[in-house]
């Protein structure tokens, strides 16, 4: 090949500078992931960024970009204020660049501005992407499924040990105004961050390994920003939920709508003191009910001896006119004995003139009963007479 066909090292990157320069005088808006971040003690960041297949997740392009200190001490409140998490690897975003090229260093990307609704939105299409996937794979309703005890007192709890809403779910359980006592204990986890889910992953294995020991699982964050809480978007720690042998009750006091684990979990409350009132009100709707059986049992036992006492009362009267019905039938009838007895009276007849003869102290109701000198004692209403039979005539 000639001499005058070949071209240096210096002119062929010149010739790629100068059209990379007329290509992108300006600057453009660039979509990649956040492969490796590092912070410069002077300030400066450096950022590897790649686009990776969304199929196989096989690495597409890398380019390395950086963001001076200048720009860099904007950037990063700025994103932190919009979304509620720090910059990291593994994040999709959406940069505003300047496209440059040097012989020495190749193809390099300045970033100036950041777009944080991207990597929002970014985060919302992988949630969805997650809620189709454990759909068809039937994890929801799976947990539940599991009966709750109509008073779960024994639980077991998740949660940073250091966590505001830690605290207020402890003190509103504890303060409740019937004085209900529940039995916690506490699996500290992290609660954001990319290492989250398996630190979650694992209390929850925890608590697995002493299953009977308890009658629910409370899953507790008491609050953030939307990106603070994409920890609970996450598959794994999804199914973990679903499939977790106790039902599982979360409350990560959110304001928007509900994360993967709060539709795969059996009970979901808005706040840790929300949820905290939800189990005080069970326990206060069973006393309530319990007290309402005992007004009835108290009404039902009352009122039946008061049934029992009227009844008494009508058989204590029923005797009672029974007993005076059956004094005045005796009463009529001994006065029927007694008229019958005074119409017999031998009194009555000596009071009429009759007389009554008696032979040896007893009254002989015949002549024959008498023999010529029997002694007879006759008998007048003012007086007795000795008398000797003579004669006995019969008719």
């Amino acid at each position: 090949m000639a001499e005058k066909d070949s071209i240096g090292l210096l002119a062929l990157q010149e010739q790629v500078k100068n059209a990379l320069d007329a290509q992108f005088s300006g600057m453009v808006w660039l979509r990649a992931e956040i492969s490796e971040l590092k912070q410069h003690p002077s300030g400066h960041c450096y950022l590897t960024l790649v686009e990776k297949d969304p199929a196989s997740n096989a690495l597409l392009a890398k380019a390395s970009a950086v963001v001076w200190a200048s720009s860099w001490r904007m950037i990063r409140p700025f994103f932190e204020a919009q979304t509620g998490r720090s910059l990291a690897p593994g994040m999709q975003v959406l940069v505003r660049v300047q496209v440059s090229y040097s012989a020495l260093y190749g193809l390099s990307l300045t970033v100036y501005d950041i777009d944080p609704s991207f990597t929002v939105g970014e985060l919302e299409l992988a949630r969805q992407r997650t809620l189709a996937r454990l759909e068809a794979e039937g994890m929801f309703g799976m947990n539940a499924l599991l009966e709750l005890p109509p008073l779960p007192r024994r639980l077991a709890v998740i949660t940073s040990e250091t966590a505001a809403g830690w605290r207020d779910f402890r003190r509103q359980l504890s303060g409740n105004e019937y004085g209900f006592r529940f039995q916690l204990r506490l699996f500290p986890a992290l609660m954001q961050g990319d290492a989250a889910p398996a630190s979650i992953i694992a209390a929850l294995d925890a608590v697995a390994a002493e299953e009977d020991a308890f009658d629910a699982v409370l899953i507790l964050r008491g609050g953030g920003g939307a990106m603070d809480l994409v920890c609970f978007d996450d598959y794994e720690l999804a199914v973990n939920v679903a499939q977790f042998p106790l039902p599982v009750l979360t409350a990560i006091g959110h304001d928007h709508d509900y994360h993967i684990i709060d539709r795969v979990a059996h009970t979901q409350l808005k706040t840790p003191t929300a949820l905290a009132d939800w189990l005080i009100d069970r326990f206060a709707a069973e006393a309530w009910r319990l007290d309402t059986l005992l007004q009835r049992l108290h009404l039902a036992v009352r009122t039946h001896a008061l049934a029992r006492t009227a009844a008494l009362d009508a058989l204590k009267i029923k005797i009672l006119h029974a007993a005076q019905d059956r004094h005045a039938e005796a009463l009529h009838r001994l006065d029927k004995i007694e008229q019958r007895l005074d119409a017999i009276n031998p009194r009555r007849a000596l009071e009429r003139g009759f007389l009554i003869a008696l032979k040896d102290g007893r009254r002989a109701d015949s002549a024959a009963a008498y023999q010529p000198g029997d002694r007879l004692s006759l008998l007048f209403r003012d007086g007795q007479v000795e008398a000797e039979v003579k004669q006995v005539k019969k008719t």
